[in-house]
C-alpha cells in the first residue's frame, strides 16, 4: 500500500488512517463477525492526538511573546485514561482534574503537581489539604470555599498557586447543560450580581496568596464569541484588582477551554488559531505577556481521534422500518442517546472485511444492544443497507463517549487500543485498556458481599 502523504492534521489523512485502522483491527482480530473476534472495540488515532496537542501548543506560543508562562492542562473529566495522560503529558500537556479519582489518574501518568490543577465545585477540606501539601494549583468555585482555603493556607506553608473562579455570566450556548457562564450557574462567583464585582476585588486585595482569576464559559454549543466575552470579562477584573492593589497580584490567568467540536464531518473546525483570535479580538492585552496563561481543553483535542467499532449482529424490519442491531449504544454513547438533537454523531458503514462498504443508500435505525426503546445512535439515517457481520464505525468519539462508560445492563466497558499507521500503511494496535472482565463486573457490584443483606 502507498504510503501516507498526508499531514495528521489533514482530515484526508485522518480518514485514510481510519479506513487502515478499521481493516486491521478486523484482519488482526480486535473486533468482527467470526466467533473468536469481539463485537466491540474502540480505536484512538495517536497521530491525531498528537497533531492537537501541538496544534494547540503552536497556537498560543505564535500569539505570546517568548517566555510567556502558559499551562495547557488537558480536562481529565474528557477521557480519563492513564495512557491518554500519559500520551498528552509526552506531547507537551499538564492535567485539569476535578475530583479525587482525576488526580490519582494525573498522578499515575506521571504528571507533576507543578502542571495540575484542581477544579471542582464541591472540593472537601482533605481535597483542598492535599492538593496545597502537594503544590497543586486551585481554584476555589465560591466565597465559602475561600473561607475555608483561609484556614488551610494560615495552617500550613503552601507553594500551590491559588486563584478563585468568576462566573462572567455572559449567557449560555446552544446546549443549557454545558453553559456555565449563564445567570444561574452553580460555577464560580457571579460577576455581575450586585457588590459580587467590589467583593472580589477585597477578596483579592486582602489575602496576597491569591494570585489567579479563572473562567470557563462552556464547551460545546457554546460559540466562540461569548467565550471570548467570558475571557474578556476576567482579563478586566484581574486589571482591576492590580490596579487597587498598586502591583501585580494576578499574574496568571486561567481562561478554561470549551472549544466546541465540529461532529458533521472530519474537519477540525473551529481550530486554535481561531480561538485565539477570537480572544485576541476581544482582549488584545491578553496576549502581551503581562500575564501566565492556563487553559483546560477536553473535547477539542481527543473527540475527533476516537471511532468505536461495533459489530451488525441482526437486522430486521418493523413497520417497514429497517433497523440494525449493533453492540455499541447508550452504554458509550449516552449523551446521544438520551439527547440525540444537541448531540448527533456519524455513523460510518464498513463490510466483514473491514472495507468501507458502499451500496443504495436505505434509512435504517442504527440500534445499541440495551433493553430500552430509545437505545439509538441514529434514526432513518441513510446508509448502504446493513447486514449481520458488517460493521459500523461511529467516529468523533474520542472525548466523553467510550472514555465515559455507562453501566446499564451491566454490559462491560470496551477495550481501547491506540493505533499507529507506519509510512507503508502498517498499523499498529496497542492496548490502553483492557475490556472489562465479567468478573470484574460481579466484583464491581458486590459479589464479594453476597451474604451481606441476608
Amino acid at each position: 500500500m502507498a504510503a501516507e502523504t498526508h499531514t495528521p492534521t489533514d482530515p484526508e489523512g485522518a480518514a485514510a488512517r481510519r479506513d487502515r485502522a478499521v481493516r486491521a483491527a478486523v484482519e488482526q482480530g480486535l473486533v468482527g463477525g467470526a466467533d473468536t473476534a469481539e463485537p466491540l472495540t474502540c480505536l484512538l488515532d495517536t497521530a491525531g492526538i498528537r497533531a492537537s496537542a501541538a496544534a494547540l501548543t503552536s497556537a498560543f506560543a505564535a500569539a505570546l511573546p517568548p517566555g510567556t508562562p502558559v499551562l495547557h492542562a488537558f480536562a481529565v473529566k474528557a477521557a480519563p485514561l492513564v495512557p491518554v495522560l500519559r500520551l498528552l503529558a509526552d506531547a507537551g500537556l499538564g492535567c485539569e482534574v476535578a475530583s479525587p479519582g482525576e488526580l490519582a489518574l494525573a498522578r499515575a501518568a506521571g504528571v507533576g503537581p507543578e502542571r495540575t490543577v484542581l477544579d471542582s465545585p464541591a472540593k472537601t477540606a482533605a481535597e483542598l489539604r492535599e492538593a496545597l501539601a502537594l503544590g497543586i494549583a486551585v481554584n476555589a468555585d465560591n466565597r465559602q470555599e475561600l473561607e475555608r482555603l483561609d484556614a488551610l493556607v494560615a495552617a500550613a506553608p503552601t507553594r500551590s498557586p491559588v486563584g478563585i473562579r468568576i462566573n462572567p455570566q455572559t449567557g449560555a450556548g446552544a446546549i443549557d447543560a454545558l453553559s456555565t457562564a449563564t445567570a444561574t450557574s452553580k460555577f464560580g462567583v457571579p460577576l455581575r450580581d450586585p457588590g459580587a464585582r467590589a467583593w472580589l476585588v477585597r477578596a483579592c486585595l486582602d489575602r496576597p496568596w491569591l494570585t489567579r482569576l479563572h473562567t470557563h464559559s462552556g464547551s460545546q454549543g457554546v460559540p466562540l464569541p461569548l467565550i471570548a466575552e467570558g475571557v474578556r470579562e476576567l482579563h478586566a477584573l484581574a486589571e482591576t484588582v492590580n490596579a487597587a492593589a498598586g502591583r501585580r497580584q494576578i499574574d496568571t490567568l486561567d481562561i478554561g477551554g470549551g472549544l466546541p467540536v465540529n461532529f458533521t464531518s472530519d474537519a477540525h473546525t473551529p481550530g486554535y488559531p481561531e480561538y485565539v483570535a477570537a480572544l485576541r479580538a476581544a482582549a488584545p492585552s491578553l496576549f502581551d505577556g503581562s500575564y501566565g496563561l492556563v487553559t483546560e481543553f477536553g473535547r477539542s483535542l481527543l473527540a475527533k481521534h476516537g471511532l468505536v467499532l461495533a459489530r451488525v449482529e441482526y437486522t430486521k424490519t418493523t413497520g417497514a422500518r429497517p433497523i440494525a442491531l449493533t453492540h455499541a449504544g447508550v452504554q458509550l454513547a449516552t449523551r446521544t442517546v438520551y439527547a440525540p438533537a444537541a448531540w448527533p454523531l456519524r455513523i460510518l458503514p464498513y463490510d466483514a472485511k473491514g472495507g468501507p462498504k458502499t451500496g443504495d443508500p436505505v434509512a435504517q435505525d442504527i440500534a445499541g444492544p440495551a433493553c430500552f426503546a430509545g437505545d439509538l445512535l441514529a434514526t432513518g439515517r441513510e446508509l448502504p443497507r446493513l447486514a449481520p457481520g458488517d460493521l459500523i464505525a461511529v467516529p468523533d468519539t474520542g472525548a466523553y463517549f467510550f472514555t465515559a462508560h455507562y453501566g446499564y445492563n451491566s454490559l462491560p466497558r470496551p477495550a481501547v487500543h491506540g493505533f499507529t499507521v507506519d509510512p507503508a500503511g502498517g498499523v499498529r494496535f496497542s492496548l490502553a485498556r483492557p475490556e472489562q472482565s465479567l468478573s470484574a463486573i460481579v466484583a464491581e457490584a458486590g459479589g464479594g458481599f453476597r451474604d451481606a443483606l441476608l
